[in-house]
């Protein structure tokens, strides 16, 4: 059975529910929304109803429902009650009256369905499985409701404010179409979402009058890996963007999520660890020491290119892995387009080291076993002249390692030569949060040699610190393994 979905105006119209429990308070609700004027009919009546009753005029019949309730005057008539023969006659009667008719759970009695609603006011989503699972429209519901922005109306509003404006001025309706989809693609559209209405008409006003808009850049974390870690507000930048410049972190499934005709820039640098495994010998020291465009340079032509395309008037994303402010340069990136005077959003993302640790249930900081964490990244501590090794050392705090695959069994001895014990707890974590992620455990003085007999090539997080032996893999792959034969 189709239903055609229809918006209907009830303001002023007269409707009945016939049913005084919690499905009539529901429907109730909605009425009230619509400026029905409502009659309840119900030998008993929730108290709840009873309060809306007196507060919105709404007219209550304490007895059981009868024929003369349903007339032609009546525009709407549910039937809100568990009696099979109530629904059938409140049917029979709203068809001759010629009503429309909703009787709950009850399909085939029904010319007018209720769908599962996202209230975004203005803006309504209506969903509906045609009554044959509610459960599912409402679960359909949940779905949307993550996705769209709980200030959605704002932009209706915005819309309102200019729209008159934008008649005048655009004749042709392809025209107004595109300029309102560019809007609310736009900057102007999350200033209204912000609540600075006032700006966002200006800016809107200033795109209408053909003056050259300016863009903006957005700097989101995607997070660890899994695509579904990243945020909501972030996946509307990116449904949204025109140009995406994104790392090799970024996990490539996100993209999906942009505009058919957003421009996509692969902007992956190359580091140690691609180097040395894109070595045919596999020579570590050789991959180090070739010569190849240093990070500095290739960060250089990113901030040009971001400039360049936010100063033409594009909606930029720079699309991350893990957090932008994580070693991820994004700060420099700030920096670079706050000079330049381009408007930045800073969107966060979960950092790489926090997904590792949850995924693998470790737990980073611990009342009992660290009281404070430490996010490092290998490259530097490689560096024994700018590290601070016995402060990485201290005992009672995690150290959460980034990019420490190339370099950690220096990292490892160094710790150990300055004072950490060579049995506190350390895992290495491939790929983190993605499907084929592993972990490799051990102790600090023996990671390195299981790290390099796993063949670990992928991204790579170091976590060091009591609070890794929580982990129930810690306790199968390094626990059980070292307990003592017989013993329980």
């Amino acid at each position: 059975m189709f239903f055609l979905p229809l918006f209907h105006r009830l303001q002023g119209r007269s409707c009945l529910i016939i049913g005084g429990g919690a499905t009539a308070l529901r429907k109730l609700r909605w009425l009230i929304r619509s400026g029905a004027q409502i009659q309840v009919v119900a030998p008993v009546i929730d108290p709840e109803i009873r309060r809306l009753a007196e507060q919105n005029n709404i007219m209550l019949l304490d007895r059981v429902f009868e024929h003369a309730d349903i007339h032609a005057d009546l525009t709407l008539v549910i039937c809100a009650t568990d009696a099979a023969s109530i629904s059938e006659e409140a049917y029979a009667l709203s068809m001759q009256h010629r009503v429309l008719v909703n009787c709950v759970d009850r399909t085939d009695l029904c010319t007018v369905i209720f769908p599962a609603i996202v209230d975004r006011f203005p803006i309504l989503v209506a969903i509906s499985s045609m009554g044959q699972s509610p459960t599912l429209a409402r679960t359909v519901r949940g779905w949307i409701e993550q996705r769209l922005p709980n200030a959605l109306g704002r932009l209706a509003r915005l819309a309102g404010a200019l729209r008159t404006d934008v008649k005048d001025a655009l004749a042709d309706v392809d025209a107004r179409k595109a300029f309102w989809e560019k809007v609310f693609g736009g900057p102007a559209a999350e200033l209204a979402m912000q609540e600075k209405m006032a700006e966002a008409v200006a800016m809107t006003r200033a795109q209408l009058a053909d003056e050259t808009p300016t863009g903006s850049l957005v700097l989101l974390g995607a997070g660890p890996g899994d695509p579904e870690l990243i945020t909501l507000k972030g996946l509307r930048a990116l449904q949204s963007a025109d140009v995406i410049l994104y790392d090799k972190l970024a996990n490539p499934a996100l993209l999906e999520y942009a505009r058919r005709d957003a421009e996509l820039i692969d902007v992956g640098k190359i580091g140690p660890r691609e180097a040395i495994f894109a070595t045919p010998s596999g020579d570590q020291s050789e991959a180090l020491q070739k010569p190849r465009e240093s990070g500095t340079t290739m960060q250089a032509r990113i901030n040009a290119k971001l400039v360049d395309l936010a100063r033409g008037g594009k909606q930029v994303v720079r699309l991350k892995g893990g957090d932008a402010f994580i070693f991820g340069r994004g700060g420099e990136e700030l920096l670079v387009a706050q000079e330049a005077g381009i408007a930045v959003e800073i969107i966060p993302g979960i950092t790489a080291g926090m997904g590792a640790s949850s995924y693998f249930g470790i737990p980073l900081t611990h009342r009992d076993l660290s009281q404070s964490v430490r996010f490092v990244t290998g490259h530097r501590l490689s560096d024994s002249v700018y590290t601070d090794w016995p402060e990485m050392a201290k005992p009672h705090q995690t150290l959460v390692i980034y990019m420490g695959l190339v370099t950690l069994p220096t990292l490892t001895r160094e710790l150990i030569k300055a004072g950490r014990d060579g049995a506190t707890p350390a895992v290495l974590i491939e790929n983190a949060t993605l499907p084929a992620q592993r972990a490799v455990y051990g102790v600090l003085a023996d990671l390195a040699a299981r790290v390099e007999a796993a063949q670990i090539t992928g991204p790579s997080i170091v976590i060091v610190g009591e609070v890794v032996s929580i982990s129930t893999g810690y306790v199968t792959a390094v626990t059980v393994e070292k307990a003592v034969p017989g013993e329980a």
